[in-house]
């Protein structure tokens, strides 16, 4: 028989669990990675998050399915916040430069380019959800199981948090792709999905860690430079998006009506706010060449909004209310993505951060959330205002340092708002919207649910946007303003 092994005879302190938990004596002596193949692949999994964070903003605003919105909304944060763990552990691994602009292999730009150039939803969330993302999880998995887990525990830090959520977006992914595609279009994708796949194969997949290629099949959907699609798209769940018949801010603000009714009100507004991802969406795709920290934290408030806008439908469906009845306008993002430049959408949005930070902005709503006596709006507006105060702080860090000062910072933004004037006649004269007063019906709706009479002062609101913005300036006191 051979002798025993140093190892087998190994034991810690009173069978105490040995390095502080990492892993076991046993896996520690394994080689591992040295540091110049774990920075290699380390490179290919950030390269393969940014890339897919482009993707899902990119396709925001053009997606009209309200859920895929919001879970892009969020998948897109999800890898920006691994893209920046990956930038500081890559940073901490004696690679100066980094290098991490660099493109790792041709066939895996394409690969990336042909998804984003999908044409259809469904192809889309195939490449995503049924290509990419199981490849990316693949490539962490095999890395997790290669490295030494005590040299590089850092490393398997940063990717066990990855694994988990990459693990949370193909979970719902699955979900997705089984709602929307049929087995036909599976089928007639077939020839596209099989490019993919040649692609990743000749990158040496996801991580390189395979045999690489020198040539591949030619460019499909990416044959032409991928195009950005700023126009706003919705669902047929909003029937009406151009309408702005109920002002939501004049009720709000008027000391004459009840916090409860305020409440139901609030809650269009949260819904409402799916708009700013849409408009943010193309913010970030169309503003190249800032610092990584910029698409950062632009993307983690393009997701709280987006969050604030499904806290929204949550609060209608807890008060029994359909909130396809009330009329969620796309106007303000179409009017900002197709009448302003991404600078100017960025001052419009700042300067209205700004308005709700004093006593009569956020701090308001949540205090008329705790007078509504519904405990969940007081969570809601609770978490909407703490949220805003951070975004106030991400416009200071990007946005106002392109002026001299705030004050020059706060007017650009003033006037850009300005800019795109009310278009309330417009829009009613082309036959877009007769501005239904559709406050009445979602009111009577809440009352039923909650088994109370409508109160005839609220039932009867019928203020409209014409001629004003959503802070109730006059369009021509801010003009001349």
């Amino acid at each position: 028989m051979p002798p025993p092994t140093p190892l087998a005879n190994y034991q810690p302190y009173r069978n105490l669990p040995p390095l502080a938990g990492l892993c076991t004596i046993e896996e520690a002596t394994k080689p591992g990675l040295l540091v110049e193949e774990c920075v290699r692949r380390l490179k290919r999994l950030h390269y393969s998050f940014q890339r897919l964070h482009q993707i899902l903003t990119a396709r925001i605003t053009a997606e009209p399915i309200y859920e895929l919105k919001t879970g892009f909304a969020h998948h897109a944060y999800l890898c920006a916040e691994h893209v920046t763990t990956l930038r500081t552990r890559i940073g901490e691994m004696r690679e100066p430069p980094l290098g991490l602009e660099e493109v790792p292999h041709p066939a895996l730009e394409m690969f990336f380019d042909e998804i984003l150039n999908a044409p259809t939803t469904e192809e889309l969330l195939q490449g995503i959800y049924e290509i990419a993302l199981p490849a990316l999880a693949s490539a962490i998995n095999t890395y997790l199981a290669d490295t030494n887990r005590l040299t590089d525990a850092p490393s398997v830090r940063v990717l066990r948090w990855a694994q988990l959520e990459v693990g949370d977006m193909l979970d719902w992914g699955r979900r997705a792709t089984a709602a929307l595609i049929t087995p036909a279009q599976h089928t007639a994708f077939q020839p596209w999905t099989k490019l993919l796949g040649q692609l990743l194969a000749a990158a040496g997949k996801v991580d390189g860690t395979a045999p690489v290629a020198n040539e591949w099949p030619p460019r499909h959907y990416s044959a032409q430079p991928y195009v950005y699609d700023p126009i706003p798209k919705r669902d047929e769940r909003f029937s009406d998006p151009w309408n702005q018949g109920v002002n939501a801010e004049s009720f709000l603000y008027n000391e004459n009506y009840p916090a409860r009714a305020k409440a139901l009100m609030m809650l269009y507004k949260r819904l409402r706010e799916i708009d700013v991802p849409e408009m943010m969406a193309r913010i970030i795709t169309q503003t190249p060449g800032q610092p990584w920290g910029y698409y950062r934290d632009m993307s983690r408030q393009l997701w709280d909004e987006a969050r604030h806008a499904m806290m929204g439908e949550v609060g209608f469906v807890a008060l029994g209310v359909d909130w396809t009845k009330a009329k969620i306008t796309l106007n303000w993002s179409y009017r900002l993505n197709t009448e302003c430049t991404p600078k100017e959408a960025h001052g419009v949005l700042y300067f209205i951060e700004q308005g709700l930070m004093p006593r009569t902005g956020k701090r308001y709503e949540f205090e008329v959330a705790q007078q509504s006596g519904i405990p969940l709006m007081a969570t809601l507006q609770d978490f909407d205002w703490a949220d805003e105060v951070l975004h106030a702080q991400i416009g200071r860090q990007w946005y106002v340092p392109q002026f001299r000062n705030l004050q020059e910072a706060l007017h650009y933004g003033d006037v850009a708002w300005s800019k795109i004037l009310s278009n309330w006649a417009t829009v009613k004269e082309k036959g877009l919207t007769q501005h239904e007063n559709w406050w009445p019906a979602v009111y009577e709706m809440a009352c039923r649910a909650a088994h109370e009479e409508p109160d005839p002062a609220v039932l009867a609101f019928c203020e409209t946007y014409e001629g004003k913005r959503a802070d109730l300036k006059d369009v021509t006191e801010a003009l001349s303003g």
